[in-house]
C-alpha cells in the first residue's frame, strides 16, 4: 500500500493535482491523506472574537475538516475506486514542518501538490512554498502545473548534472517509476565547462541493463546551462514528466535558473517528480 499526501488550498489548481494523482495510481492500493495548512495570521482578531464561547477548534478546524470531507466525497464519487481510502488532515504549522511531521507519523511515500505561481492568498500554499517543499523534501514530491490535463507519463525526461549518480537511491526511484508507468526515458547528462565524463560508456550500458523493458535515449551536452537544455528539449520532444535527482539546494536553484520562487511554476509545463539522493 502507498501512503500519499495530497496538499490542498481548495483551489481548482490543487484539485487538478489530486485528480492527476488518483488517475496515476488507479491500479494501486493507496491511502490518501489530504492536508490543508492554515496560517493563523489569515484570521483577523475580529473573526476570532466573533466565535464567542465556541472554541477556535470548532470555529475554524472543524469548518476546514468539513470542507475536506466534502472534497473527499467528490473524489470518491468521481473515481469510484475500491483501491483508495481517504483521510483528512489540518495543520497550523509551517507547511514544510507539517509535511515532515506527517511523513514520519503516516509513513508517507509521496507528496503531491499543484503550483500556479499566483500572488496573494493562494501563494501561501502553491507559490513560493512550492520550491520550499522541494528544498526541504524528505520523500519524493510530485508537482503538477496549473490546468495540466492528465495523461500517462509514458515519456520521462531525466536531466543530470555532473554529480548525479546512476547508482543512488534517487535514481533507482526514477527507475521504479519508469518501469511501472513509462515506455521511454530520455537521459540528458549535462556537463559544464567542457568537463569530460570518463564513465559515459558504462552509464549507457547501465541504462540498457537497468531499463531492460523501457526504451531509453542517452545524450551528453557540454557547456550549456541546464534550464536552457531542458526547455529546448521539452519544445522538441513529447515529454510527459520531468524527473529530478536533487542532492543539494544549489541544484534546485540551477534548474530554475536562479529565478525567484514566485516564478517557479513558469518553468514547469509538465509534471515534475523530484527525488532526493
Amino acid at each position: 500500500m502507498k501512503n500519499i499526501l495530497l496538499l490542498t488550498d481548495f483551489s481548482e489548481n490543487s484539485m487538478n493535482a489530486m485528480r492527476y494523482a488518483l488517475h496515476l495510481f488507479e491500479n494501486s492500493i493507496c491511502n490518501f491523506y489530504i492536508l490543508n495548512v492554515e496560517n493563523t495570521s489569515a484570521y483577523a482578531s475580529a473573526d476570532l472574537m466573533s466565535v464567542g464561547n465556541e472554541s477556535i477548534y470548532n470555529s475554524v478546524i472543524k469548518k476546514i475538516r468539513e470542507r475536506i470531507k466534502k472534497l473527499i466525497v467528490e473524489l470518491e464519487n468521481e473515481f469510484k475506486n475500491s483501491n483508495f481510502s481517504f483521510n483528512s488532515l489540518v495543520s497550523y504549522n509551517d507547511l514544510t514542518e507539517a509535511i515532515k511531521q506527517i511523513h514520519i507519523s503516516k509513513n508517507i511515500h509521496l507528496v503531491v501538490m499543484g503550483t500556479n505561481g499566483v500572488t496573494g492568498a493562494k501563494e501561501i500554499m502553491f507559490g513560493s512554498n512550492t520550491i520550499n517543499v522541494i528544498r526541504a523534501m524528505i520523500c519524493p514530491t510530485l508537482v503538477i502545473p496549473e490546468k495540466y490535463a492528465y495523461k500517462m507519463p509514458k515519456e520521462i525526461l531525466l536531466p543530470l548534472d555532473v554529480a548525479d549518480s546512476l547508482s543512488g537511491n534517487a535514481f533507482m526511484g526514477v527507475v521504479a517509476f519508469a518501469k511501472k508507468f513509462s515506455k521511454k526515458v530520455h537521459l540528458l547528462r549535462i556537463l559544464p565547462n567542457n568537463e569530460a565524463l570518463t564513465e559515459e560508456s558504462k552509464e549507457i550500458a547501465s541504462m540498457n541493463l537497468i531499463l531492460t523493458k523501457t526504451h531509453n535515449h542517452y545524450y551528453k551536452i557540454i557547456n550549456v546551462p541546464m534550464h536552457y537544455v531542458v526547455n529546448c528539449y521539452l519544445q522538441t520532444h513529447a515529454i510527459d514528466l520531468i524527473a529530478l535527482l536533487v542532492q543539494k539546494e544549489s541544484f534546485v536553484e540551477r534548474f530554475f535558473t536562479g529565478s525567484t520562487t514566485k516564478q517557479i511554476s513558469n518553468k514547469i509545463t509538465v509534471p515534475l517528480l523530484v527525488f532526493r539522493d
